[in-house]
Formats: structure tokens, sequence, C-alpha cells
């Protein structure tokens, strides 16, 4: 008998501390089911997250290809050469600057040149002969 008294578990305990055993499981059960709840509703709202960030992107880039943008690689290699561009204009500049100076300063030498003359003129001189 001493050996089944040592195995039965009402045995041992009152009726307090089986009471008290019983309400925590209850609590733990509880808590448990709430730990549960909080889980699957975070889960769910990250997957709602997701889901709305998704439809969001999508929707951004469906408005960004109707509105016909230049692609980011064009528009570097049109930015590229227009700075290429405004290089040479600038270096041609100075070059034109340059040359003007240098024909100012060079002394004209001869004669001046003769006003070429135009065909309205021989048709004065035709018409006076008539």
């Amino acid at each position: 008998m001493l050996k089944g008294f040592a195995f039965d578990r009402s045995a041992r305990h009152s009726a307090a501390d089986i009471e008290r055993d019983i309400s925590m499981q209850t609590n733990s059960r509880i808590f448990d089911d709430l730990a549960k709840l909080a889980s699957g509703a975070l889960g769910t709202a990250q997957g709602m997250k997701s889901e709305w960030e998704n439809l969001f992107h999508q929707r951004i880039e469906r408005l960004i290809s109707n509105m016909d943008l230049v692609p980011r690689e064009e528009f570097d290699a049109v930015k590229a050469m227009v700075v290429s561009l405004t290089e040479q204009a600038e270096t041609q500049t100075a070059r034109i600057a340059a040359l003007e100076k240098q024909l100012s300063t060079k002394p004209t030498a001869g004669k001046p040149r003769k006003k070429a003359t135009t065909g309205n003129s021989k048709q004065t001189s035709s018409n006076k002969a008539d």
C-alpha cells in the first residue's frame, strides 16, 4: 500500500492544491490562446501590409509607364552630350575671339578691294545705249 500511495497523485495533494493546479492550467490555456490569437493577428496584419505595398507599387509603376517618361540611362546619355557640347562651344567661342582680335590688330596690306558689280548695273548701261 505504501507503494500505491507514493504513485497516487490525488492522495498526495489536498483539495486546495488540486483546485489551484486546475485554475493555473486554465489560466495558462487562456494565455496560450491569447498568444496564438495575437500572433495570428500580427501575421495577418503583416500580410495585409505587404499586399498594400505591392498594390501601391504596381499602381505607381503603371502611372509612370503611362506618363511616357524618359528612362534614366537615356537621360544620363543626353546630359553627357550636353556637357560635352557646352565645353566645345566654350572652346570655339574663345578661339573665335582670339582670331577676331588677331584680325583687328593686323594691318591691311595693299589696295582696298573693289566692290563687285551687280547684274543690275549692266542692264542700266545697256538701257542707256538704247
